[in-house]
């Protein structure tokens, strides 16, 4: 062995990958470990953990990383045991068996973009809800045979953990992650190389790395600009880490995920029929597929926006203004001036796509805007997401009433598979169908669940209560060993919780809107609650704040103090650094899920689905998703559907406090005599029929496919197979149209009464308009009819086409009769749009539109 004396700089070196040398018998546990379908199969993810459960644990249930570690000598062992080459072969039958299921959808294939995926416990590139929908999304579009891949960025540190310092504010680091002990491969080129395309920047070409990870039948690719190609640190540090960096960090971030995800799908080789934008982060693959179709098929600006908007989706998951990315003009032409020249896009026009105001220069340029503009096919979250947005969002279309802006709707859900946990599995095993697990979506499948036997019910809950208070009292306790924290606190938070108490669980994002104080604001009331010998109640919490939301850690920081109190050092715990494996020891075990954020604020909220298809029963405010299912939740609602003010805030918590003393916690401890709370459990039954079919990520997915996916697939094959030649007559239309329009006008419309008509009387509409030397197919004439609200404008209305009935000269009479439906006040107004489009849904932003 040589000694060095001075430090010396090894300037060039071969690397090369070492892979655990698996024994023949046991050849495939690689191949199980590089698809993450073991994270919702239990007879896979059984056969790492058997292995060793110590391990598995501390390799974050990573089989790749576990692999790697594992003693030789096990692996050999485990080869020659028949036992587990018994369970080895079921797990791969069983992994055959799904991989195998046909594709359903031949020929279309969904290109589904999101900033972050939260898949599995070892892959930390998500932050909250938005990634770990964008996960499940996947997994039920696995499960259905829907024919999607996905893009996303592959972040080299993630997103924070978090820790907390003695003072309990909210500290951050951030680990490297290695990708080569992770279930991903680098995607190779024909060459046997690694695939690279590449972007520019003002600052030069970035060049992007594409790696893959299976999921189940589908592949996420994920990119990453972390390699030796990119010699500035600025371009290696794109993709550092998720949320983090400044404004210009951000740009980039959303350059590479849109235009050069866009450009990853060709270099793979696929040609997605349907792009799938989740949330605005990617609304650049908008722009790229316009600059795609301008140069391969010859079309104009116009054209390829008219082509590329009519396969296109976007989901929007914002309720607020300020969770947009907008950025300033100057810094737009920085970033876009070359991408502009180079495409023979005039820099205005591309601008416009991007601003409410085409002709306001000041106007930043917001991603979702760009979405929606670059996107046929809209959707919000909930129910009554889409009345927020459609509210936020009238701007874009503002001729419309605020009902009818096309924005439609559908509701989250979270994979079933995956969330739902064991022990209550193996009841429905014992007590549902035997093909439960393929048929979780249909609501007859849970009306078994009403003879599951309430004893073996509530022990199973139990088991799970019991399981997350070891994991809260093993990970509070490393928390604070790590803090240096004194004994006498190790001591007590190695014993808090108590298996027999009323336990609530709250972990989400800590941003002000979820209000995670309220539940805090009377001090004294909550502490008598909390201490009452006779219903001792407990209460768990957990979440995360962005690193520069110091109001988010300041509400972390209260909460943390408080569990200092004395008197309720034993009732309330805050669990560090949340994450998907916090989540679901939360939403598995608790009594009570609390969600108590400004009505109106939440788009949907997932983890109470998470909860209440465990037998968690919610207690929220009728927000996002608990809205609509609050009458078959089993659960209780905090105020009632009034929209948001602030005095609300006291009503709110003493609602909470009243809900609990006077019925939560009674109805909890009450009739024990056989150790079963009757009532409770009936309630949980409730929460398992009402939720479990509906709430899910397939009923969700499928929903996508046919009000979405398909509609946008069958619009692109038929631009497609016609060369595209629609889109250059709908252009040349739509220019005569223009022409045109400042001339046409309504010549008259009746009828002109305005007095009684009988219930069931035909009333005949009519409006005779003045073309202006347009045909009549070419406008579309409808009548807005209701009832006439107090303050004098239509309400609870409806929408009718006139068709054409007549016409002399350039004047056409459109006329149909209506039946009225209601009685007592009705009105009703006359309109004329171009007749552009075929489904109301589709409708561009700032279409044409003239009232009568």
């Amino acid at each position: 062995m040589y000694k060095f004396d001075m430090p010396f700089q090894i300037s060039r070196f071969r690397e090369f990958l070492v892979k655990p040398a698996v024994p023949p018998a046991l050849s495939r546990m690689t191949e199980l470990a590089y698809n993450v379908f073991w994270s919702w199969d239990h007879s896979i993810r059984s056969l790492f953990r058997r292995l060793d459960p110590a391990l598995w644990r501390s390799c974050g249930h990573n089989p790749v990383l576990m692999l790697g570690r594992l003693p030789q000598a096990t692996l050999e062992h485990a080869a020659k045991d028949p036992r587990f080459l018994a369970v080895y072969r079921r797990a791969c039958e069983r992994y055959d068996l799904y991989r195998q299921g046909e594709p359903a959808h031949a020929g279309t294939l969904v290109a589904y973009f999101s900033m972050e995926y939260g898949l599995v416990d070892c892959m930390p590139i998500y932050s909250g809800g938005l990634g770990v929908l964008s996960g499940d999304h996947l997994k039920a579009s696995s499960d259905s045979g829907i024919p999607l891949v996905g893009i996303g960025l592959l972040y080299q540190m993630g997103y924070h953990q978090q820790f907390l310092n003695p003072d309990g504010w909210q500290q951050e680091r951030y680990p490297v992650n290695d990708f080569y002990t992770l279930p991903l491969s680098p995607v190779k080129d024909q060459q046997d190389r690694d695939l690279l395309v590449s972007v520019k920047l003002p600052t030069g070409t970035v060049f992007i790395k594409v790696w893959k990870l299976l999921v189940g039948r589908l592949t996420l690719y994920l990119l990453d600009t972390n390699i030796p190609e990119n010699s500035l640190p600025d371009h290696r540090e794109i993709t550092d880490s998720l949320y983090g960096g400044d404004i210009h960090t951000r740009i980039r971030q959303e350059i590479v995920l849109g235009i050069g995800g866009m450009r990853a799908l060709k270099a793979l080789g696929l040609d997605p029929t349907v792009y799938h934008m989740n949330e605005g982060h990617s609304a650049f693959l908008g722009i790229e597929r316009i600059r795609l179709l301008m140069q391969e098929q010859s079309l104009s600006f116009e054209e390829a926006l008219e082509t590329a908007r009519l396969s296109n989706v976007f989901t929007t998951h914002t309720s607020v203004p300020a969770g947009i990315d907008i950025f300033d003009p100057g810094m737009m032409y920085e970033y876009f001036q070359e991408f502009c020249r180079e495409s023979s896009i005039a820099f205005d026009q591309f601008l416009s796509l991007g601003k409410k105001n085409a002709w306001d220069g000041q106007e930043r340029f917001s991603m979702a805007v760009a979405a929606f503009r670059t996107c046929a096919y809209r959707n919000a979250v909930s129910s009554l997401h889409r009345t927020v947005s459609q509210e936020m969002w009238q701007d874009l279309w503002p001729d419309l009433p605020v009902w009818e802006v096309p924005i439609t709707s559908i509701t989250n859900g979270v994979h079933l598979p995956t969330w739902l946990n064991g022990d209550f599995g193996t009841l429905y095993d014992q007590y549902l169908q035997p093909d439960w697990r393929d048929r979780y979506q249909e609501p007859q499948t849970w009306e078994l669940v009403r003879d599951i036997p309430d004893q073996e019910l509530w022990d199973a809950h139990r088991r799970r209560k019991r399981q997350l208070i070891a994991f809260v009292r093993e990970r509070v306790a490393a928390s604070a060993l790590a803090r240096k924290a004194p004994a006498a606190e190790l001591r007590r938070l190695s014993d808090v919780l108590d298996p027999d108490a009323f336990t609530i669980g709250f972990a989400r994002r800590f941003a002000t809107y979820k209000r995670a104080t309220l539940l805090f604001r009377d001090h004294k009331r909550l502490k008598r609650i909390l201490t009452n010998p006779a219903m001792p109640v407990q209460v768990v919490i957990a979440g995360k704040a962005h690193p520069k939301d110091h109001p988010g850690k300041a509400l972390i920081r209260e909460i943390v103090l408080l569990s200092r109190d004395p008197e309720l050092s034993k009732h309330l715990v805050f669990v560090e650094d949340y994450s998907i494996e916090v989540a679901r020891e939360l939403v598995q075990g608790v009594d009570l899920w609390l969600n108590n954020p400004r009505r109106g604020e939440e788009a949907c909220g997932t983890s109470g689905m998470k909860a209440g298809l465990n037998g968690i029963i919610n207690l929220s405010i009728l927000d996002g998703w608990f809205d609509e299912a609050y009458e078959q939740s089993g659960g209780w609602a905090i105020g009632g559907r009034e929209p948001y003010s602030e005095d609300q805030d006291e009503y709110h918590a003493s609602a909470i406090y009243s809900l609990l003393e006077n019925e939560i916690v009674p109805m909890y401890f009450a009739r024990r005599e056989k150790g079963v709370p009757e009532e409770w459990v009936r309630r949980m039954k409730q929460s398992l029929i009402g939720l479990s079919p509906r709430y899910n990520s397939q009923r969700m997915v499928e929903e996508y496919m046919k009000q979405l996916y398909e509609p946008a697939h069958a619009a692109h094959v038929e631009m497609r197979d016609g060369g595209f030649e629609r889109a250059r007559e709908k252009m040349r239309w739509s220019t005569a149209i223009s022409q045109a329009w400042d001339r046409v006008h309504f010549i008259d419309s009746g009828p002109d009464t305005d007095g009684t008509i009988l219930s069931g009387q035909a009333i005949p509409l009519r409006a005779t308009v003045d073309l202006a030397g347009l045909a009549p197919s070419d406008v579309r004439v409808e009548a807005v009819i209701g009832r006439v609200g107090v303050n004098g404008e239509l309400e609870d209305t409806e929408v009718m086409t006139l068709p054409p009935v007549e016409q002399a000269g350039p004047a056409c009479r459109f006329a149909k009769e209506f039946v009225p439906r209601l009685t007592g006040r009705l009105g009703y107004s006359l309109r004329i749009s171009p007749n552009h489009y075929d489904d109301p849904l589709t409708r561009p932003c700032n279409s044409l539109l003239k009232w009568g």
